[in-house]
């Protein structure tokens, strides 16, 4: 079974960096990971809000309460914010290269060829292992890199060993 999106399922915002002769191979969304600190913060600070709204509620100060609930508004955009950039955000293989699309109204692309890639390694902290994401850490001969790490992956080992199997094909493989 895979576990990575193949074939023409990118999306225009992905296609639109990918050249005429090459072929999308592993395409994945980081890991919703990434999400749950914007989500503490929105729940952390509801708790507060709520707590704030008792004390202040009882002592009459009605301008205190409407500025800690536009405070966790505030919050609450930034997460829906935070939403939307991963919804966007991509960790793509092509059959020539490695890119991470990143940024919601400033669009970054970060790109390494799959030729310079000498070194591919990825780690898993414990909050990673217990969720199921990791952190690709790619080196080149001794030059510095757009990509050079990739954060919140998913699946890290299954997508480790297919991107190996790009970078180094066996020899009785051919040309599939």
């Amino acid at each position: 079974m895979r576990l990575v999106t193949h074939g023409d399922s990118a999306p225009s915002s992905v296609n639109r960096y990918l050249l005429p002769d090459e072929q999308q191979v592993i395409m994945v969304r980081r890991h919703p990971a990434v999400l749950l600190r914007p989500v503490a913060e929105v729940f952390g600070g509801l708790i507060i809000a709520g707590l704030l709204s008792k004390v202040f509620g009882d002592s009459g100060g009605g301008t205190a309460l409407v500025v800690v609930w536009w405070l966790w508004l505030l919050l609450l955009i930034r997460f829906v914010w935070k939403v939307a950039e991963w919804s966007v955000d991509y960790f793509v293989v092509t059959s020539k290269r490695m890119l991470l699309t990143t940024g919601l109204i400033t669009r970054k692309v970060a790109m390494m060829p799959l030729q310079k890639v000498t070194d591919m390694s990825f780690k898993r902290s414990l909050m990673g292992r217990m969720l199921g994401y990791g952190e690709f850490i790619l080196e080149s001969a001794g030059q510095d890199q757009a990509l050079s790490t990739v954060e919140y992956i998913p699946y890290p080992e299954t997508l480790y060993l297919e991107v190996c199997q790009m970078l180094f094909p066996s020899k009785d493989s051919g040309d599939d």
